[in-house]
């Protein structure tokens, strides 16, 4: 659309707006643009809260299992003892979806191993769902 500046008619370029409106000055984004953005962030946020439960109880688990090697590492521990710690420390944790039972205590020819692996499942939204597998392993020395 072409403008006369000069002309008598009464539509000129000032009056439409179009003065310094080009695509160089256009910023922000639209509600549908903003709308896309919220519940992609919004997905991850959620992904978050599911998965920080899960791997705060992890942390749980691998303290235990650092706290029972500091106790027994180099006193000639026994299965029992271990098992027993194990337990005991599981009960003051609070530490959910693994039991002390579930803690593999092997002998080994340098002392025991003590293997804590699961998995543990976290609904996320209907029928998807994040499952998280974990492994923590270590050596007790005779």
């Amino acid at each position: 659309m072409k403008f006369k500046e000069n002309s008598k008619s009464p539509i000129t370029r000032q009056s439409t707006g179009l003065v310094g409106h080009g695509p160089a000055k256009q910023r922000g984004i639209t509600a549908l643009g903003f709308i896309i953005l919220a519940v992609f962030i919004g997905l991850f946020v959620f992904a978050g809260l599911r998965l920080t439960p899960i791997y705060l109880n992890y942390m749980k688990v691998v303290g235990v299992l650092d706290g029972v090697l500091k106790e027994f590492d180099g006193q000639n521990p026994t299965r029992a003892t271990i098992r027993s710690s194990i337990s005991r420390r599981f009960d003051v944790e609070s530490v959910s979806e693994i039991t002390a039972r579930d803690v593999k205590v092997t002998s080994e020819a340098g002392g025991f191993t003590v293997e804590a692996v699961y998995s543990h499942s976290s609904p996320f939204i209907a029928n998807v769902s994040f499952k998280v597998d974990f492994d923590k392993k270590v050596t007790i020395r005779r």
